[in-house]
């Protein structure tokens, strides 16, 4: 992911008001290292339910809204939909997102299952278990390769899902 800015990132929302975009906390863009994420993803201190996921799409920083589900009483293993990650099942919440435009302003809503953390880069770098890729580093570093190049395609098509609501 190309470094963004403070700019870049509240003039990329496709899902929030002018309004929201200007009231959403930003994250340290200094501290990150943008060349190991496929996305930006973080959650809002000020109001713990919200978070944002902002990804390069087309040569456009695009920015979406999330709102995170209350979690249940009883919380249940789930499997994160953008990194598929099995190791790392007890820290995935249901996020939902306003369709861009009028469906938006509708009401209308898409939710997906995304690392509470939005830790999926980190999850998709994580080196294979001998069991999936041996001890071969080329078949482990092929792994690793795909599963990066699958949290590319699986975020943008999640982003792709709210921009044609």
């Amino acid at each position: 992911m190309t470094p963004i800015t403070p700019e870049a990132i509240r003039a990329g929302f496709v899902n929030a008001s002018k309004r929201e975009a200007a009231k959403a906390t930003l994250p340290a863009l200094d501290d990150i290292d943008f060349e190991h994420r496929e996305y930006l993803g973080w959650r809002d201190p000020k109001l713990p339910e919200t978070a944002y996921l902002a990804l390069e799409l087309d040569g456009e920083l695009r920015v979406v809204l999330l709102h995170r589900a209350k979690e249940p009483a009883v919380r249940r293993k789930k499997m994160c939909v953008l990194c598929e990650d099995v190791v790392n099942t007890d820290d995935v919440s249901m996020y939902s997102a306003a369709f861009a435009g009028p469906a938006g302003r509708k009401g209308n809503t898409i939710g997906t299952f995304i690392c509470t953390e939005f830790i999926c880069s980190a999850n998709v770098r994580r080196p294979p278990t001998f069991e999936a890729g041996g001890v071969d580093e080329e078949a482990r570093r092929v792994i690793v390769t795909r599963r990066i190049d699958g949290l590319r395609e699986r975020s943008a098509n999640f982003v792709n899902q709210v921009l044609g609501g």
